[in-house]
């Protein structure tokens, strides 16, 4: 692939994985928590991965991820969670990769998928107890600990308050976003075989 076809292309799935980030396009999963909503923007870097590799994905997840900042800038909600999104959808992308690079084979994707959601869904849980929170609280006045009882105070990072909700974690952060990653795996599996099928999109070793 030349040099410009690969950048015309990243530049593409950049901005349809933003145009996936358009409000309207956004739903909630959780009855009740309207503050957390899917966005599929992470399906174009994925295309991405599995047509130009690993770290043109990063690239594509980077790209946007600026956009984001830029054309969907909400305050406190954007500048917290879009570093989170960043590094859990990087973990998510790569476990996938790993075990798929190879042969991409329902197999493989199998187990790329539930090691990659498992491993997101535990960074998406410490980064909320440790960095998440704490800023919403201090930024925002968001605090979880008034509308989800059972909160254990850990320490104090200067003017940030650090504690651990396990009623938040267990019945909001976990069970969101592992449908959320659910949901990612079965629309880029679809993708993947209705694009293979057709000759479509070539995709690695699949």
């Amino acid at each position: 692939m030349s040099k410009t076809r690969r950048m015309v292309l990243i530049a593409m799935l950049a901005a349809l994985s933003t145009i996936l980030l358009l409000p309207i396009l956004q739903f909630p999963l959780l009855p009740g928590i309207d503050f957390m909503k899917v966005e599929l923007s992470i399906i174009p870097v994925l295309i991405g991965v599995f047509t130009l590799g690993l770290g043109d994905g990063f690239i594509i997840l980077f790209i946007r991820s600026v956009l984001w900042y830029l054309l969907f800038n909400q305050g406190p909600s954007t500048w917290i969670g879009v570093p989170m999104n960043f590094v859990a959808l990087g973990i998510f992308m790569a476990i996938i990769w790993f075990f798929t690079k190879k042969k991409f084979s329902i197999k493989n994707y199998t187990v790329g998928i539930v090691l990659a959601t498992i491993a997101s869904v535990l960074v998406m849980m410490v980064l909320n107890v440790f960095y998440a929170l704490p800023l919403y609280r201090l930024a925002a006045g968001f605090d979880v600990d008034k509308i989800f009882a059972g909160a254990t105070h850990l320490f104090n990072m200067g003017s940030l308050s650090v504690t651990l909700n396990p009623t938040y974690l267990l019945t909001v952060v976990l069970p969101f976003n592992a449908l959320q990653y659910i949901i990612f795996t079965l629309v880029f599996g679809l993708i993947v075989t209705v694009f293979k099928k057709n000759k479509v999109v070539k995709f690695y070793n699949a």
